[in-house]
């Protein structure tokens, strides 16, 4: 998901924030893991009534699996990468590491590598990829903006 917020140079440039789509809401995850783990504790009972008495320790084992597995699919869907692109500066940055990409804007180059499926930011050797976690048609998209920003902070759209 592409967000366009207002830049924070006095109303010139632009800032782009980047997230992944995600599909769920929590309440939707937790009733998915509800779901999934109330229909495998119904089969667990039913085999420990049928003479299984590993059934409900499995379920117990499956239940924990289940829990840590969309607990990562939520945690990954909370990256981001931050743009912000200004008359002094382009800057990319991400909630995990901070501050990964400063350059003045008129040294920044956009790289389409790929047919659109890697996008970068490179200024005097240094190289960074934004929106990887994105979709095919929101990288264009993405591309596209990034063109208009950085042509508007050089002044090469005059």
């Amino acid at each position: 998901m592409i967000e366009v917020v207002p830049s924070s140079w006095g109303g010139q440039g632009g800032r782009l924030r980047l997230r992944p789509p995600r599909a769920l809401t929590r309440r939707q995850f937790v009733m998915l893991f509800a779901a999934l783990s109330g229909a495998m504790w119904v089969v667990a009972m039913l085999g420990w009534w049928g003479g299984n008495a590993f059934a409900p320790v499995f379920a117990l084992l499956h239940s924990g699996i289940v829990a840590a597995a969309l607990r990562a699919l939520w945690r990954s869907g909370e990256r981001g990468e931050d743009i912000s692109i200004g008359p002094e500066a382009v800057e990319v940055s991400t909630p995990q590491a901070g501050q990964v990409f400063r350059a003045h804007p008129y040294w920044v180059r956009l790289r389409i590598e790929q047919g659109g499926e890697r996008i970068s930011l490179a200024s005097s050797g240094r190289q960074v990829q934004v929106g990887n976690f994105l979709g095919p048609a929101e990288r264009q998209e993405l591309a596209g903006k990034l063109q208009d920003l950085l042509a508007a902070a050089n002044g090469r759209n005059r």
